[in-house]
C-alpha cells in the first residue's frame, strides 16, 4: 500500500507549537521514506496541515489555511490534524474542503492513510474520521526522526498530554492525559541525529516536565545522557511549566556543559488572585524565588524568557501593574504576550469580570513595549562581548544563528551552517546582536 506514496507531491504544513514541528518533521521522514516528493508548491497530491487550537485566533488560521489550500488546488487531498481536527465537527471540516480529519495519538498513521485514500479514493460527499477518546488512550504515538531535516537543530519530542488544567486551557482536552516516550528511544534517536551532524537536541513535550511521572527516568537523567552524547553540542528545553523546575533538574542542567543557559518558563500573570483564578499552581513570589534558584544554578546571564496573558477575566489596572512590575523584577529577556482567549468548555470562559476589548487593546500594547524594552535591555549586555553562534544561514558572506543564550546573531563572516563559531556583537537591534566573526 504504502507504494502509492511513490512519486506524489505532499506539504506538510505545521501550525503552533514546537511539539507541532516535530510531529511535521517526523511525517515528512516518513512521506520520503515512501518515496514521496516533500513540495512547497501550491500544486500537491496531498496536503497535511498539523492544526493548532490553543487560542480562537489559532482556530481562525486553522481556517483561514484551509480555506486557501482548497482554493489552490481544488483536486489536492487535504489532511487536518492534531488538536483543531481533535475538536472540530466533521461536517465544518468538510465545508472548508477537509477530505480527512486526524486526531491526537494517531498522527504516525497519517501516511498509511493517505496511501489508502490514493489507493480507494477519498470518501464521496464526506469526510474520513480518525479520533480516539485521548482521555482514555494512554498509547504513545510512535512518530520519529529517520534523518535530520534542518542542518543545525532537531526537535524531540519525549512527552505527550497533561492532566494540570489550568482554567483558561483546553489542551488537556485536545492533547489528552500524560504519555512519555521511552528514554532508549529518546537516546537512540538523539545518536542518529548526532551521526547525520546535527549539533543542537531540543526537547519537546506538551508539558515537558511531567516527563518521568510514568517511567520514572528522571527529565534530568535524559539531559546528562544527551550532553553525552558524541558530537552533540548543545541541548534545550523548549518552555517547562515552573512547577516542575525542581532543584534536582536544576542539578543535572548545570552538570551538563551542554545545556544552554536559556529556558523558557511561562508566567501568565504576576498577580495572585489572577493566577489563582488560572489555576496555575503558584504565586508571584514562588515565580521569583524560582528564577533565583535557577540562576544560582546556571548563572546571572540566564536568559529567562516567558508568557504573559493579558485582559485575564478580573484583571484589574494594579494586577496588570503587578505583572509588569514582575517582568522588570526578574529581569525577563523575550517576553511573549497573549490577550486572553475565552475557550468554550474551560472554567474561565465562565468567570466573571471580563476586561473590556479596549483595555485589553492599551494593555497588549503597554506589554509589547515593555517586552521590546526588555529584550533589548538583555541583548544589550552581550555588546562588546564574544558570543559562541551555531550557524543556521550563510549566504552573501553574512551568516545568522544563535547565541547559547538562544539570541538571534547576525554578522559577516565566513562559516557554514552547522558550523560554531565566536562573533563579537557591537550592536544589537530589536533583540539582534549585530557584530562580525
Amino acid at each position: 500500500m504504502y507504494d502509492r506514496l511513490r512519486g506524489i507531491r505532499v506539504r506538510i504544513l505545521p501550525m503552533g507549537c514546537r511539539t507541532n514541528l516535530f510531529e511535521s518533521e517526523a511525517l515528512g521522514c516518513y512521506f520520503t521514506e515512501a518515496g514521496a516528493i516533500l513540495s512547497e508548491e501550491e500544486v500537491f497530491d496531498a496536503a497535511v496541515v498539523v492544526t493548532c487550537s490553543v487560542t480562537s485566533e489559532a482556530d481562525r488560521k486553522c481556517r483561514q489555511i484551509l480555506r486557501r489550500l482548497r482554493r489552490q488546488n481544488p483536486d489536492g487531498m487535504i489532511i487536518a490534524a492534531g488538536c483543531w481536527a481533535q475538536r472540530i465537527s466533521p461536517e465544518e471540516a468538510r465545508d472548508l474542503g477537509v477530505d480527512c480529519l486526524v486526531g491526537n495519538r494517531l498522527k504516525s498513521r497519517i501516511p498509511g492513510i493517505v496511501a489508502e485514500m490514493m489507493e480507494h479514493g477519498r470518501p464521496r460527499g464526506g469526510i474520513r474520521l480518525e479520533r480516539v477518546d485521548v482521555q482514555k488512550n494512554h498509547e504513545w504515538d510512535h512518530l520519529s526522526l529517520s534523518e535530520r531535516r534542518n542542518r543545525t537543530r532537531a526537535f524531540v519530542k519525549i512527552q505527550d498530554g497533561c492532566d494540570h488544567r489550568c482554567t483558561y486551557c483546553l489542551i488537556p482536552e485536545l492533547r489528552g492525559m500524560p504519555v512519555e516516550r521511552d528514554p532508549g528511544e529518546i537516546l537512540q534517536e538523539v545518536s542518529m541525529l548526532a551521526s547525520s551532524g546535527c549539533r543542537e537536541v531540543v526537547f519537546t513535550g506538551t508539558n515537558l516536565g511531567m516527563f518521568g511521572r510514568v517511567s520514572g527516568f528522571p527529565l534530568g537523567e535524559i539531559v546528562r545522557r544527551t550532553g553525552q552524547v558524541e558530537g552533540i553540542e548543545r541541548v534545550r528545553f523548549g518552555s517547562l511549566e515552573p512547577f516542575w523546575l525542581t532543584e534536582d533538574l536544576l542539578e543535572a542542567l548545570a552538570d551538563t556543559p551542554q545545556f544552554c543557559p536559556h529556558l523558557h518558563i511561562p508566567l501568565q500573570s504576576g498577580d495572585t488572585d489572577i493566577l489563582d483564578r488560572m489555576g496555575r499552581g503558584y504565586t508571584p513570589g514562588e515565580f521569583e524565588a524560582l528564577v533565583e534558584r535557577a540562576r544560582n544554578f546556571l548563572g546571572e546571564d540566564l536568559h529567562l524568557s516567558t508568557d504573559i496573558i493579558v485582559g485575564f477575566p478580573g484583571e484589574t489596572d494594579k494586577a496588570f501593574r503587578s505583572t509588569m512590575e514582575m517582568l522588570e523584577r526578574i529581569s525577563a529577556g523575550k517576553v511573549h504576550v497573549f490577550p486572553f482567549s475565552p475557550r468554550e468548555g474551560t472554567p474561565a470562559s465562565l468567570i466573571d469580570g471580563p476586561v473590556p476589548a479596549g483595555v485589553v487593546r492599551s494593555r497588549m500594547d503597554q506589554a509589547l513595549s515593555l517586552a521590546s524594552e526588555l529584550l533589548e535591555r538583555y541583548s544589550g549586555r552581550w555588546v562588546g562581548k564574544a558570543v559562541e553562534i551555531l550557524v543556521e544561514k550563510s549566504q552573501g558572506g553574512v551568516i545568522e544563528g544563535h547565541s547559547g543564550h538562544f539570541l538571534r546573531v547576525r554578522a559577516s563572516g565566513g562559516a557554514l551552517p552547522g558550523e560554531i563559531t565566536m562573533v563579537v556583537p557591537d550592536d544589537s537591534k530589536k533583540g539582534v546582536l549585530l557584530g562580525m566573526v
